[in-house]
């Protein structure tokens, strides 16, 4: 029996309302990506890609079709059910790394797991193994303002797989950083799904970055093209 994909959109339909249009962001559009594979999705600005990873990661409803992640339907999921979602099933990588200025690199990582019900012990123990992941081992107790743009960016990757996500969301991940700096964050985010099992979607406006995905798709008029 083939493993349920971990990301599964049928139909999805997004549309924003003003006074003065209606603009349909998403159309009908289909994707499935299996479990431990990456993909990515490049597409104009005010394509729909931030929407779309949005939506997979239950920060934004949608108005018609289906939507799994991780298993979970997330158009029947309560308002009340989805912050669990996203602590449990779902890692955010975003543009701005969004680290607590005052805690530590160590602290910033382990404080998700430590709220969402892990000991102490274990959750400053996993993230001091995370931070080695991404090589930071020797910058654990650094604050953010110590911590380079780069370093900052992979204190944030591990900070998202405290929580052993299925799913690992990427948006513009590289977008605030120098080339060599962008470069290092693509080679170590394009490892995670050999090194953790998760699935890495990453939307994108770099085509350098976005060929480094199992899969590549370009979002354009609101559905997703195979590239």
């Amino acid at each position: 029996m083939n493993e349920m994909p971990a990301i599964q959109c049928i139909g999805l339909t997004k549309t924003f309302t003003s006074e003065a249009e209606n603009l349909e962001v998403l159309r009908a559009l289909d994707l499935e990506v299996p479990q431990g594979r990456s993909c990515s999705i490049m597409g104009s600005s005010g394509s729909g890609k931030s929407t779309l990873l949005a939506i997979l990661g239950g920060l934004e409803r949608f108005d018609a079709g289906e939507v799994l992640v991780g298993g979970n339907a997330l158009g029947k999921l309560s308002e009340k059910d989805l912050p669990q979602f996203r602590s449990s099933c779902v890692g955010f990588v975003f543009q701005f790394h969004y680290l607590l200025k005052d805690f530590s690199a160590l602290e910033n990582v382990a404080l998700p797991a430590y709220m969402n019900g892990m000991v102490r012990k274990e959750a400053w123990g996993r993230a001091e193994e995370l931070l080695e992941k991404v090589g930071l081992a020797d910058r654990k107790e650094h604050f953010p303002s110590e911590l380079s743009g780069g370093e900052r960016q992979r204190t944030a990757i591990a900070r998202a797989l405290i929580n052993s996500p299925r799913v690992l969301l990427a948006d513009e991940p590289t977008g605030n950083l120098d080339f060599a700096n962008a470069e290092s964050i693509r080679q170590l985010l394009f490892e995670l799904p050999a090194m953790t099992g998760a699935t890495l979607l990453v939307a994108t406006h770099n085509a350098d970055f976005a060929a480094s995905a199992d899969d590549k798709y370009l979002l354009s008029e609101g559905r997703l093209q195979k590239r």
